[in-house]
């Protein structure tokens, strides 16, 4: 992938739609690329927060733990962003996050990343609405699979 390429991936992102061309271009070229095969850990829970990841290409999941196994709390694909709530909170990773397919991230240093909210607040209104969304999604996904008589939900 080119960095042009990137460039316009990026653009596609929400967050950084605002951005001129010569910043995303800064960006891509600060940021490494980096592939998974499907299958592959990006990151545990628990894990230091160091860096968000952009998907370029292909599907991950986030998964939580539970005593009956893995349980899938959200879905990304191409154009979203994974790992930057731990990077903003500077907490540990809150899920572990797989790659649900053979995945092309762009992964951006946690230091990169908040140089960029600092600069840009209009990012970091985005990054607070991308988040109150996956929370909602998050919310109604739990509601949807926990069961009515309080037993364990059902695993993806």
């Amino acid at each position: 992938m080119t960095l042009e390429t990137e460039v316009q991936v990026l653009r596609r992102v929400p967050m950084f739609r605002g951005l001129d061309k010569g910043r995303l271009k800064l960006l891509a070229f600060t940021s490494e690329r980096v592939s998974f095969p499907g299958g592959q850990i990006l990151f545990n829970r628990g894990d230091t927060s160091d860096a968000a990841y952009v998907i370029l290409d292909g599907r991950a999941d986030a998964l939580l733990d539970t005593p009956a196994g893995a349980f899938k709390v959200a879905e990304f694909g191409a154009h979203d962003i994974v790992g930057e709530m731990g990077v903003l909170a500077d907490t540990p990773r809150t899920a572990t996050v797989r790659a649900a397919t053979d995945l092309l991230v762009l992964r951006i240093d946690k230091q990169v990343f908040l140089e960029l909210l600092n600069q840009f607040p209009q990012i970091s209104i985005a990054v607070m609405r991308e988040l109150a969304h996956r929370l909602e999604r998050t919310t109604i996904r739990l509601a949807e699979t926990a069961p009515a008589d309080g037993a364990s939900p059902s695993h993806d």
